[in-house]
C-alpha cells in the first residue's frame, strides 16, 4: 500500500523553538482528554498514514525481462532473428537449430538471474520481518494503544522506559526522560530530553524538546504532541534524500555492456568484410545463395559472441553469492560481489557497526588507586586488572564494591538473559554497564538482598545525577542515599570521601586529584561518572534533592565506553594490509570517535577529526582535500555522508558505505556498494543497501572482499579463455574464406565452401566454452589476493594484454585448424586425399581441443599452467566431459548427421591431438618471454 505523503509539515515552524502550549494551540490538541476518534481519523485521510513512501516492487515478469538488458544479449538476439530468416529463406524445413540452442542459452541466464536475485529479496524480506510497533495516545479522554501507523498530527502521545517512539513530537512533560537516537543521529549516548524550548535552531542530535520517529525510549516517562508523521517526519526527510539518491551500475555492469558493444561493432565489421568478400569472389544466382551469405553471418556471429558468457557470469556471480550467504553476508544484486572486491575505500559508522553498541564500564578510579576491568558488552564475564606492581588489595576492593554496587543501585536498568540466549538490558544502557560490572565482581546477589528501595530523585539537567533512597537491611534498616552523575557536579556536593573501609574528610587536596582523574579519563575519551552516598538521619524530608543530595561521601569514578568489536580491528588490518582505506563517518563526539578510531587502527591518536560543522565552513575543493587526507568524522549529518561518499567516487575511488541507521541510508544508495546491518540495521538501510550482514560482523566485511577479489580473478580468467576461444572461432572462419584457395577449401564447381558449420560453432561454445569457463569461475585462489592493492576504477577487466593474449591465442588455434583441413583435402599447401566432410571434421576437432588446453594456460597471465595444475578437480572434470562429448558427436552416427561429421581413425585423432596442444605450448613460450622481461 502507498502511503500519501505530506507535502508540508503540519508544524510550519520550528516546534523546538516554539513554547509546548503554542504548538498544541497551532495543532488543534487537547491536552488532557486527546483527539476524539472522529477528528484522529479525519487527520489520517488528510496527511495519510505514519509510514514510510516504500518503494514499488516492478511484477515479477519485468524483472524477469530485466535479465535481458545488456549489449551482448542484444547481439545474441540480433544472431536468432537472422538465424530464423535464414531458415525460412532455405524453406523452413526440420528445425531451426541455431535459432533454438541461442534461444534456449539465452532463457538459461535470465532464468538463472532472476531467480537468485529473488532468493536475495527474499532473504531481505526474512530478515525485515517484525512485530507491528504500538503508540500509547490520549484518544476520547482514555489512554489507547494503536498501531503507530495511526498516529496523526495533534495526537497526545504517552511515552514510558522501554516504548519506540511512534512520530515526530514536542515534548509537554517529561520526567527523566532519555531517549536512544543511535538510529538517526548516530550518538551512542541515550540523549537527556526536556520540554523547554530552545532559543536558536539546533542540529537533530541537540533538539532535546523533541522526539523523533524511530527511535527510543530507555528511561523515564513523558507526554508530547505529535508534530509530523510519515515522509514529513525527520526520518521521511532522509527517505526523501535516499529516493533523490541516484544508483550508479557497479564497474562490473560497465564494463560487460562495454565489451558487449566492442564485441557487437567487431561482429558487423567482421560480417561485412566477410560478406563483402564473398559478393565479390563469387556470384548471388538464387535464393540459396542468399541463404547461404545469411547462414555465414549466423555463424560469424556465433563465433564471435560468446553465447555462454552471461550465463557463465551469472552463474560464477551465483555461486558466489551461496558462499557469501553461507558466511552471513545476503547479497541483493550479483555483481555487488566483485564490486566490493574492487572496493578502494571503505567508510563505516561507528555505533553498531565499528562499536558494539553495548556501554562497557573500563576504568575504575578510587582515593586507593585505579583499575581496569576486562570484558566487553553486555556479557558478565572479565576481571579486574591493577596498575603493573599494584594488587587488589582490602581496602581498594571495598571501595569498588561501593562504587559498582552503588552505581547499580542509582539507576533503573535491568540486566537478563533468557534460556540460551545472549544478555540484554531493559533500559538505560549506560546504567547497564554497572549491573555487568557489578556482576563481575560477584556482587549482585548481595546487593538485592541487602538493600530495598523506598524513594527515587530522577535525574535533570540542572543537577545532572540522580538519587535513590535505599533501606539497608543489613544495618537494621538504616536509610541511605545513593547518588550517581556527573563528577564535577558531583564532588562539589561532597564533603567527605571513601578510603577503603573507613572515611576520611575530602579536602581541597583529594577533591583536586579527584577532578584530575575525571580530566584524564575524559581525554581518553571515555564517559565519566561518579558514585557517592551517605546515611540518612532520623525524620530527613526523602523528596527535597537539595537537601538530600549535600554532605555525601564520594567514592569513585567509572570510566565508561561503548567498545569496539575485537574483530573489527583484525579485519581493519587485513583490509589495509590489502591497500583499501578505511574511514570512520559518525555522528558521536569527536573525541569519542578519535579513540575508537585510534584503538581500531583506522587513524594514528594525533590524526584529525573533523565535524560536520566544520566540513559546513569548506568550499568544494577544500572539501575534496579535506577527504583526501582525513579518515575519521564526527557530528556528522545525513548530508555530510553523501558529501564524502561523492567526493570520495569524484577521485576515482570505489566506496563501500556500511551502516545501521536511518541516517546512513542515502550514502549507502549513493556509494557503489552500500553494506546493512542485518539485526540492528533499519528497514530503510536495508532496501538501500546492496548487502546485508546477518550478523553485523564487520570481519564479514573483509570476507567478502577477498571473495569478490577472487571472483574478479575468476572472471578474468574465463573471459581470456573465452574471448581466445571465440577469437579462434572468428579467424578461422575468416581466413578460411578469404584464404580457401591457399588451403584448397573449394568445391568442384568453385563455389566457395566454409572451414565450419554454423552448428559446429555452436557446439564449440555450448560443449568446449560453457564447462571450462564455469569451472575456471570456481577456480581456487593461487596467490594471496589480499597482498595487493585494490584496482583502480579505470583500469578495465579487459586490459591492452589480455587482448595481445587473446589474438595471439586466437590466431595459434585458427591456424593449427585450417592446417589440419588441408593437411587431408586435395590442393592447398599440403596434398590429402580425404573429402571435405572428413577434413571439417578433423579442423572442427582441433579446435576443439586447442581451447581445451587453453582453458590450463588462461589461468594465469605470466604464471605456467604446469604450476597448480590440479588444485580444481572441476576444471579436469569439465575438460574430460567436453573431449568425450567431443569423441561422440564425430563417432556417433546420428551426431554425425546433425553436425555434418566424420568419423576419424585412430592416427588421425593423434594428429588432432598434436596440433590441438600447438596452443599450449605458445602459451607457454609467451609467458616465459613475458617473465623473462620482467627480470631484466
Amino acid at each position: 500500500m502507498r502511503t500519501i505523503e505530506c507535502d508540508r509539515p503540519p508544524v510550519t515552524e520550528d516546534p523546538s523553538l516554539q513554547e509546548a502550549e503554542a504548538v498544541a494551540g497551532a495543532l488543534g490538541a487537547d491536552l488532557r482528554a486527546g483527539l476524539t476518534t472522529m477528528e484522529a481519523a479525519r487527520r489520517l485521510t488528510e496527511h495519510g498514514r505514519n509510514e514510510l513512501r516504500s518503494v514499488e516492487v516492478p511484477p515479477w515478469w519485468r524483472r524477469f525481462l530485466g535479465q535481458f538488458q545488456s549489449s551482448l544479449i542484444y547481439l545474441l538476439i540480433g544472431a536468432v532473428i537472422v538465424a530464423l530468416a535464414a531458415w525460412w529463406i532455405e524453406g523452413g524445413e526440420g528445425w531451426p537449430v541455431d535459432a533454438l540452442v541461442i534461444t534456449a542459452v539465452l532463457l538459461l541466464n535470465g532464468t538463472l538471474g532472476f531467480v537468485q536475485e529473488s532468493k536475495a529479496a527474499n532473504a531481505v524480506a526474512a530478515l525485515g520481518r517484525m512485530t507491528a510497533v504500538l503508540s500509547s495516545v490520549m484518544r476520547n479522554g482514555q489512554r489507547q494503544r494503536i498501531p503507530s501507523a495511526e498516529l496523526v498530527p495533534g495526537d497526545l502521545l504517552l511515552l514510558d522506559e522501554g516504548d519506540a517512539v511512534g512520530a515526530d513530537a514536542r515534548l509537554l512533560t517529561a520526567a527523566a526522560l532519555r531517549v536512544q537516537e543511535a538510529s538517526l543521529t548516530g550518538e551512542s549516548e541515550a540523549v537527556l530530553k526536556n520540554p523547554a524550548p530552545l532559543t536558536a535552531p539546533a542540529p537533530i542530535a541537540d533538539r532535546t524538546p523533541m522526539v523523533f520517529k524511530g527511535t527510543a525510549v530507555v528511561q523515564g516517562s513523558a507526554r508530547a504532541i505529535v508534530t509530523a508523521t510519515g515522509m514529513a517526519t525527520e526520518m521521511g526527510t532522509i527517505a526523501k534524500l535516499l529516493d533523490a539518491t541516484r544508483e550508479e551500475p557497479t564497474p562490473l555492469q560497465t564494463e560487460v555492456a562495454r565489451i558487449g558493444r566492442m564485441l557487437g561493432i567487431a561482429v558487423v565489421v567482421i560480417a561485412l568484410v566477410v560478406v563483402a568478400t564473398i559478393l565479390t569472389a563469387s556470384e548471388i544466382g538464387d535464393i540459396g545463395d542468399v541463404a547461404m551469405v545469411l547462414l555465414l553471418a549466423v555463424s560469424l556471429a556465433v563465433a564471435a559472441v560468446p553465447e555462454g558468457l552471461p550465463a557463465i557470469l551469472t552463474l560464477v556471480l551465483a555461486l558466489g553469492v551461496q558462499r557469501m550467504a553461507a558466511r552471513n553476508a545476503v547479497v541483493k544484486n550479483l555483481s555487488s560481489v566483485e564490486t566490493l572486491g574492487s572496493a578502494t575505500v571503505i567508510c563505516s559508522d561507528k555505533t553498531g557497526t565499528l562499536t558494539r553498541s553495548e556501554m562497557t564500564i573500563h576504568r575504575v578510579v578510587t582515593a586507593s588507586g585505579e583499575t581496569h576491568i576486562t570484558g566487553v558488552g553486555y556479557e558478565p564475564t572479565g576481571t579486574v586488572e591493577t596498575e603493573v606492581g599494584t594488587e587488589f588489595a582490602d581496602a581498594l576492593k571495598a571501595e569498588h564494591i561501593v562504587v559498582l554496587s552503588g552505581g547499580s543501585l542509582a539507576g533503573n536498568a535491568a540486566l537478563r538473559q533468557e534460556a540460551g540466549a545472549a544478555w540484554e538490558v531493559q533500559g538505560d544502557p549506560t546504567e547497564a554497564a554497572f549491573l555487568v560490572a557489578e556482576r563481575k565482581l560477584g556482587l549482585s546477589a548481595r546487593r538485592q538482598a541487602r538493600f530495598e528501595r523506598v524513594g527515587q530523585i530522577p535525574f535533570t539537567s540542572d543537577r545532572k545525577m540522580m538519587s535513590t533512597i535505599e533501606r539497608d537491611l543489613e544495618h537494621g534498616g538504616e536509610l541511605v542515599v545513593i547518588t550517581k552523575g556527573a563528577p564535577d557536579m558531583l564532588i562539589q556536593r561532597c564533603d567527605r570521601v571513601r578510603v577503603g573501609m573507613e572515611v576520611a574528610r575530602f579536602d581541597e587536596v583529594r577533591k583536586a586529584q579527584a577532578l584530575a582523574d575525571v580530566e584524564r579519563l575524559s581525554s581518553e575519551a571515555l564517559r565519566t561518572l561518579g558514585v557517592a552516598y551517605r546515611p540518612l538521619e532520623p525524620g530527613e524530608t526523602q523528596d527535597d534533592a537539595e537537601a538530600l543530595e549535600r554532605d555525601l561521601i564520594f567514592v569513585g569514578t567509572v570510566g565508561i565506553i561503548d567498545p569496539p568489536r575485537e574483530e573489527a580491528a583484525v579485519a581493519i588490518a587485513e583490509a589495509h594490509r590489502a591497500g583499501i582505506r578505511v574511514m570512520m563517518i559518525t555522528g558521536d563526539h569527536p573525541s569519542t570517535a578519535a579513540r575508537i578510531a585510534a584503538m581500531l587502527g583506522i587513524a594514528p591518536p594525533e590524526a584529525p577529526v573533523l565535524t560536520g560543522a566544520e566540513l559546513d565552513t569548506l568550499d568544494e575543493p577544500a572539501f575534496a582535500a579535506a577527504v583526501r587526507e582525513t579518515s575519521v568524522y564526527a557530528r556528522v549529518a545525513p548530508v555530510h555522508k553523501l558529501r564524502i561518499v561523492d567526493a570520495l567516487q569524484a577521485d576515482g575511488h570505489i566506496v563501500a558505505m556500511t551502516g545501521d541507521g536511518v541516517n546512513d541510508a542515502p550514502a549507502l544508495k549513493s556509494a557503489d556498494i552500500g553494506i546493512a546491518m542485518g539485526i540492528t540495521g533499519t528497514e530503510v538501510t536495508k532496501e538501500a543497501a546492496k548487502m546485508i550482514l546477518a550478523d553485523d560482523n564487520f570481519a564479514t566485511i573483509v570476507a567478502a572482499v577477498r571473495e569478490g577479489r577472487a571472483i574478479f580473478d575468476n572472471i578474468r580468467k574465463f573471459l581470456r579463455y573465452l574471448l581466445s576461444s571465440n577469437m579462434g572461432e572468428v579467424l578461422t572462419v575468416f581466413l578460411g574464406v578469404v584464404g580457401a584457395g591457399i588451403i584448397g577449401l573449394q568445391s568442384s564447381d568453385g563455389a566457395l565452401v566454409l572451414p565450419l558449420l554454423a552448428t559446429q560453432i555452436l557446439w564449440i561454445n555450448l560443449v568446449t566454452d560453457t564447462g571450462p569457463a564455469l569451472a575456471m569461475g570456481v577456480d581456487p585462489a593461487t596467490e594471496d589476493v589480499m597482498a595487493r592493492p585494490p584496482r583502480r576504477r579505470e583500469e578495465r577487466v579487459i586490459d591492452a594484454r589480455m587482448w595481445e593474449d587473446v589474438l595471439t591465442m586466437g590466431l595459434v588455434m585458427a591456424i593449427a585448424s585450417l592446417l589440419t583441413i588441408d593437411i587431408y583435402l586435395p590442393g592447398g599447401l599440403f596434398e590429402g586425399g580425404r573429402s571435405l566432410d572428413q577434413a571439417r571434421t578433423a579442423g572442427f576437432t582441433v579446435l576443439v581441443f586447442a581451447q581445451l588446453f587453453k582453458c590450463f594456460s588462461a589461468r594465469s597471465e605470466s604464471v605456467s599452467a604446469f604450476r597448480h595444475l590440479f588444485v580444481n578437480r572441476w576444471l579436469w572434470g569439465a575438460v574430460t566431459l567436453s573431449a568425450l562429448l567431443q569423441v561422440a558427436v564425430v563417432e556417433a552416427a546420428p551426431l554425425n548427421v546433425a553436425f555434418g561429421t566424420k568419423p576419424l581413425t585412430l592416427d588421425q585423432w593423434i594428429v588432432c591431438l598434436a596440433m590441438g596442444s600447438t596452443v599450449l605450448w605458445a602459451a607457454e613460450a609467451r609467458k616465459w618471454f613475458m617473465r623473462r622481461q620482467v627480470i631484466r
